[in-house]
């Protein structure tokens, strides 16, 4: 079973840009409702998917990277492959969609 991988300004480029599969990256905030409701389906997708990595980013904590991906609302989930961002999606979405995205990164 897939863990979640907790990122942050330091650790992004090389768990992410670098990482050699796939990449479900969920910006997001401890005080944003909607966050708290994508959180739940996220880490329902990290247990159920060995293709790719799933990983959470507090846009508190680390702006940085937030802000170099141009992320103004959140949640914003990011599909990263090869380093480049391959989908995105701004606020909750269901589940199958985001399976979808992820079946075709990993694909």
């Amino acid at each position: 079973m897939a863990s979640m991988h907790e990122l942050t300004d330091a650790t992004f480029e090389e768990e992410v840009l670098k990482s050699d599969q796939p990449v479900l990256v969920d910006f997001w905030a401890p005080w944003c409702g909607p966050c708290r409701m994508v959180g739940p389906i996220v880490e329902e997708l990290a247990a159920e998917n060995d293709a790719i990595k799933v990983a959470k980013l507090n846009v508190d904590e680390s702006p940085n990277t937030a802000a170099g991906y141009g992320v103004s609302s959140i949640p914003t989930l990011m599909i990263f492959k090869g380093g480049q961002v391959v989908d995105r999606f701004v606020g909750v979405q269901p589940k199958n969609r985001l399976q979808d995205a992820i079946d075709q990164a990993a694909g």
